[in-house]
C-alpha cells in the first residue's frame, strides 16, 4: 500500500508538470480531470513511465501524459531523433521521409514531426497524404535519406497510434542508433522543442513515388508468363480503411491480373476502423466483409492489408470448396516453398541466395531450404531484423526473401520493412501458378505439408495491461529462467535456448554460446518429437506472447489435415496446462 500510494506521488508530480502553459489548454484539461479523479488507474498509467522505443519505435493510448501518444511525446521523440541524426552526420544537409497512415491524429502528428525536423535545419519529404508502411522505407532509399519517420500503429486497436523510426538503409533502427536516440530524446524538455517548422525545408512527394514503387515492387516476380495466362484470377481485396486502398489494386494491375474487386464499406479511409473489432489480419473477424463478398463473386482468394499496409490476410478455399484463413505461417511457409521452387526452375538459382525467418516462426521453412540447398538465417522477431541480415549480406549474398509468423513478408530487396502490396502481388502469382497447374493454394500448402512435414503453430498471447502488468510480465520471465519446464505436454525438452544469456542448453546439461547480434529477452524450449515453444514479452503491447509449433509425423495428405490439426490442437492445450496458461 505504502509503495502504491509512493507511486501515485510520483504519478501526480509528473502530471502538475503538464498543467504549465507549455501545454494547450485541451491538454492541461485532461491532466487535471485525472487528478481530480478518485481512482488513479488513468493517472498512474498514463504518467508512471515514459513511452519508450520498443520494438517498432513509439506505440501507444492517444491522449495526455508521459506513457501516451500525444503531439508532446512525439516532439520530444522527433527533437531527440533530430539531434541525433544531426550528431551522425556531421556537417551534411540532412533529410528524411515523413509518412501515416489512416490513424486518427496521424496527420496532425506528422505534420508536427515535419515541422519540427525542418525547424532543426533538416529537409522532408512529406507525403501528402497516407501512405503503406513499405512505401516509406522505399522513399528513403529511393531519395538517398538519412532517416525516416512512419506514424503508424500498425495493426493495434483504435485507441492506439504510433511511430516508426527508419535509418538510412530503409530500416527500422537498431543499435547502436535506437539506444542513441533514446539517450537524446530522454535529454530534451518540452521547452526545447521546435514546433514552429520552416515551410521552405518541406517538401511534398506522392504520386510520382507512388508510381516508382509500383515499379520497384515488380521485381518480386518470378513468372510473368503464369500470370499472364491466369490473369482472370477472381481476386477480392480489403484494405481495412487503411493505406493500400490505392496502391495495392493498382500493383496487382501492373503485374497483369485483371479481376480485381475490392470490399467497398473498408475502402473508406477511417481511424476508428468500423467494420472490424480490430483491424489485425492475425483476427478471423476482420476478414468477414470479404469473405462475404468472395462469396457473392465465387472468389478464388480473398486478401487483406493492415492498416499501414505492411502485413497481409490471405483467404482461399479449402478442398471442401470452404473459405480457409491461413496463418502467417503457413503464408510464410508458401512464399518461401514458391520462390526457391520456381526460381530454381527457372534457373534464377546462383549458389549464392538466403532467405531470413525469424526464430519464432516455423521450423519447416528451414526444411524446405535445407532440402533445396538454399541458405536459411535465422533472426530475432520485428522485421528491423530481417532488414539487419539483408544489410550485413549485401554485396555477398543474394536475399530472395523473408518473412514471419505475423503476416509479413518481404520479396525482395527494394524495401527493408514489411511490404504487403508486394507480397500480395506475389501470393496472387502464386495461386495463379497453383490453378495453371490443377491446384487451389489449399492444394498447394497440402503438397508442401506432405513434402516436409506437417506442423501446426498457435501463438497463445497472455494479456497483462498497465504498470501492474508489465510488473507481472517480467515476474513471469524470471521464474521460467528459474524454473524451466521439464516437459512441454509430455514431450521430453531437449534443448533450451536463453537470448538474453545468449546459450543454448541440451539435457545433458551441455551449454554452447549463441550466435546472434545481440541479446534480447527471449525464451525456447525444442522437445524430441520437433515441439518448439517460444516465450517472449511483446516491444509493442501489454501482453506476453507463447509461440507453439506441434509436428505430426502421421500426415500423408489432404485427408489427414483435419485430424491432424485435431490432435495437434490437443497437444497445444496439453502444453498451455505445462506452463499453467
Amino acid at each position: 500500500m505504502e509503495n502504491n500510494a509512493q507511486l501515485i506521488a510520483q504519478c501526480e508530480a509528473r502530471a502538475k508538470e503538464w498543467l504549465s502553459p507549455a501545454f494547450d489548454e485541451e491538454t492541461r484539461k485532461e491532466v487535471q480531470a485525472m487528478l481530480d479523479n478518485a481512482d488513479k488507474t488513468d493517472l498512474i498509467d498514463a504518467f508512471y513511465r515514459d513511452l519508450e522505443f520498443g520494438t517498432g519505435g513509439l506505440r501507444g493510448i492517444m491522449g495526455a501524459g508521459t506513457n501516451r501518444m500525444n503531439k508532446y511525446i512525439v516532439g520530444m521523440a522527433t527533437q531527440g531523433f533530430a539531434n541525433y541524426i544531426k550528431k551522425a552526420f556531421p556537417g551534411k544537409q540532412c533529410s528524411v521521409v515523413v509518412g501515416h497512415d489512416c490513424r486518427n491524429n496521424g496527420r496532425m502528428f506528422a505534420e508536427s514531426v515535419a515541422d519540427i525536423f525542418s525547424a532543426n535545419g533538416i529537409k522532408v519529404y512529406l507525403f501528402e497524404s497516407l501512405r503503406p508502411t513499405p512505401e516509406i522505407s522505399y522513399a528513403i532509399r529511393h531519395l538517398g535519406c538519412q532517416a525516416g519517420v512512419n506514424v503508424t500503429a500498425s495493426h493495434n486497436p483504435r485507441e492506439y497510434n504510433g511511430y516508426k523510426a527508419y535509418w538510412d538503409d530503409g530500416a527500422q533502427v537498431l543499435a547502436p542508433h535506437d539506444v542513441g536516440i533514446i539517450a537524446e530524446v530522454e535529454k530534451v524538455k518540452i521547452s526545447d522543442v521546435k514546433f514552429e517548422g520552416n515551410k521552405e525545408l518541406i517538401i511534398p512527394i506522392g504520386g510520382e513515388m507512388d508510381w516508382d514503387y509500383i515499379q520497384a515492387v515488380k521485381e518480386a516476380m518470378v513468372d510473368q508468363d503464369v500470370i499472364l495466362r491466369q490473369k482472370d484470377l477472381n481476386i477480392v481485396y480489403s484494405p481495412m480503411h487503411g493505406t493500400g486502398r490505392v496502391i495495392i489494386p493498382m500493383a496487382l494491375r501492373s503485374w497483369g491480373f485483371q479481376n480485381i474487386h475490392v470490399v467497398p464499406e473498408q475502402m473508406v479511409i477511417d481511424g476508428n476502423f468500423p467494420t472490424v473489432v480490430s483491424p489485425n489480419p492475425e483476427n478471423a473477424e476482420a476478414m468477414t466483409l470479404g469473405m462475404k463478398l468472395g462469396t457473392k463473386l465465387n472468389a478464388d482468394l480473398v486478401i487483406a492489408s493492415d492498416p499501414d499496409a505492411d502485413r497481409l490476410a490471405i483467404v482461399c478455399r479449402n478442398s471442401k470448396g470452404e473459405w480457409e484463413i491461413l496463418n502467417g505461417n503457413q503464408t510464410c511457409m508458401m512464399f518461401s516453398w514458391y520462390i526457391i521452387a520456381n526460381k530454381k526452375k527457372l534457373g534464377q538459382l546462383k549458389g549464392n541466395e538466403f532467405l531470413v525467418k525469424t526464430i519464432v516462426t516455423t521450423e519447416v521453412i528451414a526444411e524446405i531450404a535445407k532440402k533445396n540447398q538454399v541458405e536459411y538465417k535465422d533472426c530475432y522477431t520485428g522485421f528491423k531484423w530481417i532488414a539487419n541480415e539483408i544489410r550485413v549480406n549485401e554485396g555477398k549474398k543474394k536475399y530472395i526473401g523473408g518473412g514471419e509468423e505475423s503476416f509479413g513478408f518481404l520479396p525482395y530487396d527494394k524495401v527493408r520493412d514489411k511490404d504487403s502490396p508486394a507480397s500480395i502481388c506475389l501470393i496472387c502469382e502464386i495461386a495463379a501458378w497453383a490453378r495453371d497447374n490443377g491446384m487451389t493454394l489449399y492444394d498447394l500448402l497440402m503438397n508442401i505439408y506432405k513434402e516436409y512435414g506437417f506442423s501446426k503453430e498457435v501463438t497463445i498471447n497472455v494479456v497483462r495491461p498497465g504498470k501492474s502488468g508489465a510488473d507481472e510480465i517480467k515476474q513471469m520471465m524470471t521464474d521460467f529462467r528459474a524454473n524451466p519446464p521439464k516437459d512441454l505436454g509430455g514431450s521430453q525438452i531437449i534443448l533450451q535456448k536463453d537470448f538474453q544469456l545468449l546459450e543454448a542448453k541440451k539435457a545433458d546439461g551441455t551449454v554452447e554460446k549463441l550466435d546472434m547480434p545481440a541479446k534480447s529477452n527471449v525464451l525456447q524450449w525444442f522437445c524430441n518429437d520437433g515441439t518448439k515453444v517460444s516465450v517472449r514479452p511483446s516491444g509493442t503491447e501489454p501482453k506476453i506472447k507463447f509461440y507453439t509449433e506441434v509436428k505430426d509425423p502421421s500426415f500423408k495428405g489432404a485427408a489427414d489435415y483435419e485430424r491432424c490439426s485435431k490432435a495437434a490442437d490437443e497437444k497445444i492445450e496439453a502444453i498451455k496446462k505445462s506452463l499453467n496458461l
